[in-house]
Order: C-alpha cells, then sequence, then structure tokens
C-alpha cells in the first residue's frame, strides 16, 4: 500500500464509525473533510552556496476548536495527501482524550537524516515564516509540534522566528509546542508520547475478560514485546514498559535492521549502543536481523510499531504472532491488514487514542504559554504547607513520630513535572475507560470504530453547538 492510500485508510476506518453513528450525513460530512491545506514551495540557501526549492504542507483539518494542532515531519516521502490523512487522525485524536484542538499537521519534503544543522535551520525558520505569511500559524489560530523528523530544537527556531516577527504578542511562545524547557517548554513533553503508550497498554491490559480472552493473564508484567522504532515514541514507550511495567523487551526493530533476545533486552543500553555506534546490529548477546520487517512477525504478547505508517498490510498481516498490537505510531497498521488481524483474534489497540500522550501535553504547555506561569509555582508551596500541619497533627494525635525520610515523602509538594504526569496518566485511563464502555455497550466491532465513533459524536456536538448546523 503507497503512503497516500494512508488517507484512504483513515477514510475507512472513520466511515465505517460513521455507519453506526445516527448523525445527519451532512453533518458527518461537514466533520470528515479538511477544512484547509497549504502547499507551499520556497527556496532556501545550500551549504554550498546554491539554492535549492523546498516543497512542504500545512493542514488544518478541522475548526470546530480552535486553535488546530499537530505536529511537523520532515521527510523526503512526506505528501498532501499524508498530511492531510494525519490532520484527519490529530482532530479524533484530540476528541477523543478530551483535548480542545481541531487537528492539523505539517510536511517538510527533506530528508532529517542528511542535511546538516544549518540547513534544517534555514529550512525550518523559512517555513515558518511562509505559515506566518498565510496566517497558518499562531496561539489561536494553529499551534504546531515535533513529529517524525523534529524535535525541541526545530520547535525552538520555530518559536524565536515566529517571536521576531510577531513583534506585539505577548504569549509568542504559545505558537508551537515541545519547545526546549530554556524556550518555556513543560516537563515531561519529550516522553510524553511513548508514557502515555505505557499507560494505554497498562489500562488495556488490566481488563481481565478481554486478556483472558487472548490467553493472557492481566498486567504488563513478564510480558513478551516486541517493539519497531527506537525514536523518541519507541524508546520511551520500550524504557517505561519494561521499568515500570515490567515487560520482557525481547524484540527492537530499526531502519537498518532489528535485533532479538528471548532473554530480554537492556532498552537503555541498545539506546546507547546505536546513539554510539549508528545501528542497533550487533548488540552483545543479541541476534542480529538484517530485516527489521521480520522481527514483526516474531513470537510475543505485545507488537509495538512506533515508526510510520503501513507497516502492517495484508501481505505481512497473516504471519504476526503478537496477541495485542498497540498502535504507538500513526496508522502502523493499514485497513487491509487489520481486517486480517480482526479475524484471527488480535486485540489492537488503536493509534488514535494510544499515541494521543504527545498532544495531551503539549495542550498543558499550550496553557502554561497562554497563562505565563508553571503549574507548579501557583499549588507546590501551599500543598507543602497544608500536608506539614496534617502530618505534625498526626503526630501529635498519634504520639508517633515519622522518620524523617516519610516525612518528607508525605510533605513533598509536587513539582511541575509530577502534575504534568499525573494529569497525562488520568488523561489517558479515563479516555481508554470511555472507549471501552462505548466497545461493549454499543456492540461494535472493534476499539478502532469505538474510538472513531467517539471522535465523531464529539466533534459534530461542537459543530451543533457553534451554530454551524442549526
Amino acid at each position: 500500500m503507497s503512503r497516500d492510500s494512508f488517507h484512504e485508510s483513515v477514510n475507512h476506518y472513520f466511515n465505517r464509525a460513521a455507519s453506526f453513528s445516527t448523525l445527519d450525513e451532512g453533518l458527518i460530512n461537514q466533520v470528515r473533510c479538511c477544512n484547509s491545506a497549504y502547499r507551499m514551495r520556497f527556496p532556501v540557501k545550500r551549504d554550498d552556496g546554491t539554492i535549492t526549492v523546498i516543497e512542504a504542507y500545512r493542514a488544518e483539518h478541522s475548526h470546530h476548536r480552535l486553535p488546530t494542532k499537530g505536529g511537523i515531519r520532515f521527510s523526503p516521502d512526506v505528501t498532501m495527501d499524508e498530511t492531510i490523512a494525519l490532520a484527519a487522525l490529530m482532530t479524533y485524536k484530540c476528541a477523543v482524550v478530551g483535548v480542545p484542538f481541531g487537528g492539523a499537521k505539517g510536511g517538510v519534503r527533506i530528508d532529517s537524516n542528511t542535511i546538516s544543522d544549518g540547513f534544517r535551520e534555514r529550512v525550518t525558520r523559512r517555513y515558518t515564516a511562509e505559515l506566518i505569511r498565510k496566517n497558518f500559524i499562531g496561539p489561536d489560530i494553529d499551534v504546531p509540534a515535533p513529529d517524525y523528523g523534529t524535535g525541541e530544537r526545530e520547535m525552538g527556531w520555530i518559536a524565536d522566528t515566529y517571536k521576531n516577527l510577531k513583534l506585539n504578542s505577548g504569549d509568542a511562545y504559545a505558537c508551537v509546542t515541545g519547545k526546549p524547557l530554556a524556550m518555556h517548554g513543560i516537563p515531561g513533553r519529550k516522553q510524553a508520547t511513548g508514557l502515555g503508550v505505557f499507560y494505554g497498554i497498562r489500562s488495556c491490559m488490566e481488563i481481565a475478560e478481554d486478556m483472558q480472552a487472548l490467553g493472557l493473564t492481566t498486567g504488563i508484567a513478564g510480558k513478551r514485546v516486541i517493539v519497531q522504532g527506537l525514536g523518541n515514541v519507541g524508546y520511551h514507550a520500550a524504557l517505561f514498559m519494561q521499568r515500570d511495567g515490567g515487560a520482557i523487551i525481547t524484540g527492537i526493530a530499526e531502519r537498518e535492521g532489528g535485533i532479538f533476545n528471548p532473554n530480554g533486552l537492556d532498552v537503555d543500553e541498545v539506546f546507547k549502543f546505536r546513539n554510539a555506534n549508528k545501528s542497533i546490529l550487533g548488540f552483545p548477546g543479541a541476534e542480529s536481523i538484517a530485516n527489521g520487517q521480520e522481527l514483526l512477525e516474531r513470537e510475543c504478547d505485545i507488537l509495538i510499531p512506533s515508526a510510520l505508517e503501513n507497516q502492517i498490510t495484508a501481505e505481512n498481516a497473516p504471519r504476526i504472532k503478537a496477541k495485542i498490537v498497540a498502535e504507538a505510531a500513526n496508522g502502523p497498521v493499514d485497513f487491509e491488514g487489520e481486517a486480517i488481524l480482526h479475524q484471527r483474534g488480535i486485540l489492537m489497540i488503536p493509534d488514535l487514542f494510544l499515541n494521543a500522550g504527545g498532544v495531551t501535553v503539549s495542550y498543558f504547555e499550550w496553557l502554561k504559554n497562554r497563562a505565563g506561569v508553571s503549574f507548579d509555582r501557583m499549588i507546590s508551596r501551599h500543598e507543602e504547607l497544608v500536608k506539614r500541619e496534617m502530618v505534625t497533627a498526626m503526630e501529635e494525635m498519634t504520639g508517633v513520630k515519622l522518620s524523617e525520610e516519610a516525612s518528607r515523602r508525605l510533605i513533598h509538594g509536587p513539582s511541575e513535572e509530577e502534575l504534568v504526569i499525573a494529569a497525562l496518566e488520568q488523561s489517558m485511563m479515563r479516555a481508554y475507560a470511555n472507549i471501552h464502555r462505548a466497545w461493549k455497550e454499543r456492540n461494535l466491532p472493534d476499539l478502532r470504530t469505538a474510538a472513531f465513533l467517539l471522535a465523531l459524536e464529539r466533534v459534530a456536538e461542537s459543530y451543533k453547538h457553534h451554530g454551524i448546523f442549526p
């Protein structure tokens, strides 16, 4: 399946969910369609002084809530069709986890693995200037974030460019999220998507009835896991699954190939090895596999594809041996592959929900930038004083003096990162409970249909209340 047909998969899932809806067809069409898309071409100077023309995109799928929100990916394969599909997913994703944004997405056709830092910066800043020119960026308009091929550095360049071109903006840093902490980012954003994946899988595996149907016990501990992708999402998902969940990471796949060890891999050690050697192949004590795609077909309890879309299709779906496929990437299973996995009784946790941790914490960062104050600054010291009084009162009533360490733990006021992580955990748990309830109570075919239907209904309800459909 081509990358452009990823849009076909998104529409297929949406239309399937819409078939269970009683909403007016015109309202469904409004939710489905992309509101606006912008294709741009602009010149950028190469390091040798020559000029190249860059093609880039930005799509704003839905204006039912503003601003729109979505990442920017740097990839030589990005297309307008893919960008629109990803923007649509962002609309539905925000609706599922209760984040009040419309969906958007951006793409720049460059290879982030081969360009120099200087060229990367020139492209990023010029892309930002083009978005400003067409009113496709701003704290109240459209707020980008990192995606495949981009990160904190690029978001910092975007914020700096916007701030210097919009001199009278009092909340300029709210124009983009995923920024470095030194540029008014928020603690916890870097690991948010991967940590959200962990919370989502954990929520799924706590339901005994569903796990019994798969022949699994409840809980993540002891489950064999294969992860595709060791980027920001895959690394943090694997790390939290291993460190906090007690999972056994038996396989990791990357562009250059895969490694496998049935007794488990140390995620941090693999990450350090790849940074030092530019490859995971040859990691000590592991079997190296030249074609990383083959690793997806190894036996495991949970498969976490966290790279790009269309990694599991009709071609390889019959050979997938996992009992749960947890979609940490956007669209890693196309609709033909999904049908085969479903027939084979494999449970899929949909991307629409599972990788929403990033946009959830981006929402917190946007709120922080709009307010101009960190969350902990307003409450941390007050909570510490209240807890201290409670501990003192308890000690006086009981006559028992707590140890210094116990007293410190109880009195401790939450840091900003602790507040962010706790709010992320609650958001993911609540969202899964809502999706699971819709799946079971409304007799829907799977979790993905339930998630899409909830998103459709929530976006449609917003349109109705805005008076667009009287």
